[in-house]
């Protein structure tokens, strides 16, 4: 897992041509314009959806994972918790879901501060939790580009 700030973005263009394409893709589009939805950037290979919502609290969250695709999620607006774990201190709870490539787990996790302009780039043996508010009291507001890259 990568965890980082969109100005030091050129740093991570050596992993890999796909991953490339993707991290030019946060930098130079106005992402802040963009309709919810799908945007292709290189066909299944790397293609990228655009959501706002209201983060939620742990207790609604899901541990996920991913075989065929590593994340990029990065922040545009707003901020939230973002659970991290290695897939091997988890246990599977649901089987593996070919077509919409997700997986649920359980076990022991960590979280951080995702604010406006953090990337996190999420390979299939990182286990996340997204979407999770920063306190009790507090429900924010996100938007928040997931671009989908496949795996070799």
């Amino acid at each position: 897992m990568i965890i980082d700030n969109l100005e030091n973005i050129d740093l991570y263009f050596g992993l890999g041509e796909n991953i490339r394409s993707a991290l030019l893709f946060l930098k130079q589009n106005q992402l802040i314009e963009m309709k919810d939805g799908r945007y292709e950037i290189n066909g299944s290979t790397v293609y990228a959806s655009v959501s706002r919502y209201k983060t939620k609290p742990i207790e609604s969250g899901k541990w996920e994972s991913h075989k065929r695709y590593i994340d990029i999620q990065f922040l545009i607006e707003g901020s939230e918790h973002i659970g991290y774990s290695n897939i091997s201190k988890m246990k599977i709870i649901d089987n593996y879901n070919e077509d919409k490539d997700v997986q649920f787990l359980e076990g022991p996790g960590n979280f951080f501060t995702a604010q406006k302009n953090t990337f996190v780039i999420l390979y299939p043996h990182d286990v996340h939790m997204p979407g999770i508010f920063l306190s009790q009291s507090q429900q924010n507001d996100v938007t928040k580009i997931v671009i989908k890259v496949k795996a070799d």
